[in-house]
């Protein structure tokens, strides 16, 4: 009898919380998080680098759901935004900057709307989570910005020892 070998499969999911540098610096260090990559999520038209139109920073994020699943990402998530602010993160202003979670995978979309409904303040946060409809990566300038530049730290809203929270030395 032949052993199947298993497949492993990860799962993406894009998570917008203010300026997209700190983002990707905290969530790379969750466990389980595989990959990540700078960009923009859900805008309003085909776009170029310099043409963002209704697009929200965020950070395509691949994880192995057999290490973290959605509630921890999302713990995760809310660890370094406000989610009573809306389109505003830090001194980061502008619906570019607005909150979000965002999938193809239903099931995400799901688990996050039950995360937040779980929570005594549900009524106040105002999180997109929204279907992806589109989603364009940041150019290399802005991947791993903070992990290059250290010293632009203090443009993120994130405090720098949340931004390695999770980070193993």
């Amino acid at each position: 009898m032949k052993k199947s070998k298993s497949v492993q499969k990860f799962e993406d999911i894009y998570l917008a919380g203010g300026c997209l540098w700190g983002v990707q610096e905290f969530i790379k260090y969750l466990p389980g998080v595989i990959a990540t990559e700078a960009g923009r999520a859900n805008g309003n038209s085909n776009t170029t680098q310099s043409d963002y139109d209704g697009y929200a920073e965020c950070v395509r994020t691949t994880f192995d759901p057999n290490v973290i699943n959605i509630k921890q990402i999302l713990e995760g998530l809310f660890e370094i935004i406000d989610p009573y602010s809306l389109n505003k993160q830090g001194q980061d202003v502008g619906e570019k900057y607005r909150t979000g979670i965002y999938s193809y995978d239903s099931h995400h979309l799901d688990a996050a709307i039950q995360y937040i409904q779980q929570r005594t303040d549900s009524e106040k946060i105002v999180v997109e989570i929204l279907p992806l409809t589109n989603y364009v990566a940041s150019d290399e300038e802005h991947q791993h910005r903070l992990s290059l530049h250290p010293e632009d730290h203090h443009l993120c809203h994130i405090p720098w020892k949340l931004l390695h929270k999770y980070k193993s030395e």
